[in-house]
């Protein structure tokens, strides 16, 4: 394949929409396939140790599984990535009710969040930008959002994401990616080994909200600050993991200041040699381990078994406009939300 960009149909919605399927290939080979419903990462070729590519990424092979389906496989997320706890914030002096789409709880901006519409896409060279314009009371959140979404791929082997927005009122937001990765290419993700450069985690409870404050990962199977298997103590008989059915936990990273980018996250596959490293300006990241597939979900030819596939999802903490301790998600008129993120690929022989 020629290095750039390519767009074929993939699709089109009830209401008529054509949805397209962009093709980023870079120099060496490296290609990623991203729709713009949902702004879905849908497959991530890259290469092993002896050059053999695979799709590390968990995907479906239609777009009206991706309509009808909600493990997030590939979303991007919006408004609010994680969990509001029952759904509610109070901003100047007015409480706002979200819809409630995971127990008593919002999640990933609820029950027609980003990753359920249909973003305006334009491609130039190696970058697709998404756009999207959430009304005012879309899921329950005031203002009139402007979100931007540009993916690039570079001949670093590196996928770039840079996310904007700007608002009409006061209104939080917190906006990642939900990509499910299997550097393998199939089977568990148990023998992945990680590193998360986080002292701390926040911890929860039984419904994945914040309990307030952080914990020190030290002594306990949440510290991956040096490499472990994520099978390795993922049976631990702990309260969080037992609370997480797993990992599934916000990460407090290490970082010299406020929005600097550093690396979160360090994962290898031992047997093909690839590697994932996370590099974020984001305060959090997300560790899920897949605890919630249970092999009823398959496309591009696999079943996505019990921890099939892992997120790193870049990202402020979970609940925070409940917890003012947190750092700020509200975003005002007149302010620009901009963040980064970059997920390189490599091998180690």
């Amino acid at each position: 394949m020629q290095p750039g960009i390519t767009q074929a149909p993939f699709g089109r919605l009830p209401g008529g929409e054509q949805v397209q399927l962009f093709t980023l290939t870079n120099a060496n080979g490296m290609v990623v396939k991203i729709t713009n419903f949902g702004g879905i990462i849908t497959e991530l070729h890259v290469p092993d140790r002896n050059g053999v590519l695979a799709d590390v990424v968990h995907g479906f092979d239609t777009l009206e599984a991706y309509r009808t389906e909600s493990p997030y496989f590939g979303a991007t997320i919006g408004r609010y990535g994680n969990r509001i706890a029952r759904g509610r914030f109070t901003e100047g002096g007015k409480t706002y009710q979200l819809t409630i789409n995971d127990g008593q709880n919002h999640l990933h901006g609820g029950t027609r969040g980003f990753d359920k519409v249909l973003w305006q896409a334009s491609a130039a060279a190696n970058a697709l930008t998404l756009t999207h314009r959430s009304p005012d009371g879309d899921q329950g959140y005031p203002g009139n959002l402007d979100a931007t979404v540009v993916y690039s791929l570079t001949d670093d082997n590196e996928l770039v994401m840079r996310l904007s927005a700007t608002t009409s009122q006061p209104t939080p937001i917190n906006l990642t990616q939900h990509s499910y990765f299997n550097l393998a290419g199939d089977g568990d993700i148990l023998d992945h080994e990680l590193t998360i450069d986080a002292d701390a985690f926040i911890p929860i409870d039984a419904e994945s909200i914040p309990l307030g404050g952080t914990g020190l990962v030290a002594g306990t199977p949440f510290d991956f600050r040096t490499p472990h298997a994520i099978g390795e103590r993922i049976g631990y008989p702990d309260t969080q993991l037992r609370h997480g059915s797993g990992y599934d936990h916000c990460y407090v990273l290490t970082k010299p200041a406020q929005g600097a980018m550093t690396r979160a996250l360090h994962a290898r596959h031992p047997g093909s040699g690839r590697v994932l490293e996370l590099f974020t300006q984001e305060p959090g990241v997300q560790f899920y381990s897949g605890n919630f597939l249970d092999g009823t979900l398959t496309g591009k030819g696999r079943t996505y078994i019990y921890r099939s596939g892992f997120c790193a999802e870049p990202q402020h903490f979970p609940d925070s406009p409940n917890h003012p301790a947190f750092p700020n998600t509200i975003l005002r008129p007149g302010q620009v939300y901009q963040t980064e993120s970059r997920y390189r690929f490599s091998v180690e022989k």
